[in-house]
């Protein structure tokens, strides 16, 4: 089957795994997709992530996280693609947005690479934003 947007397909994956409870996700696998589950583990979003090589394409498994014991929540309030194939959406280095005041983080493609906003402005580039997560 042949997915249009890979990276809306892989946030609605997580989306879906965080509200039906579910400990892990599997996402096939590509650069793009593993350097945003990066950064979702070093913002504290997904307890872990590790890349598996299978054939013919490995597979991206994801640990959710969730506060409280009764009733779980996941720690993911919210994911949004903001950057779709039919409009990518650019900013430069002063434009890159805050996601709910700076408690949630938008991800960026930059010439630097795959970046949060928070080290895209410490380095001063601006780029394509990915999505964002609160």
């Amino acid at each position: 089957m042949s997915v249009t947007d890979p990276i809306a397909d892989m946030l609605t994956r997580v989306r879906n795994a965080g509200m039906a409870g579910h400990s892990q996700v599997a996402i096939p696998g590509s650069k793009i997709k593993l350097a945003v589950a990066r950064i979702l583990k070093e913002q504290g979003f997904v307890r872990e992530y590790r890349l598996i090589e299978e054939k013919p394409q490995p597979v991206i498994r994801i640990w959710l996280k969730y506060a409280g014991e009764k009733p779980r929540r996941h720690i993911i309030m919210g994911l949004e693609r903001v950057s779709k194939p039919g409009r990518r959406v650019y900013v430069g280095k002063k434009e890159i947005p805050w996601v709910q005041s700076g408690m949630g983080v938008a991800i960026l493609s930059t010439p630097k690479g795959i970046l949060s906003d928070r080290q895209a402005r410490r380095l001063g580039v601006g780029g394509e934003v990915l999505c964002r997560v609160w």
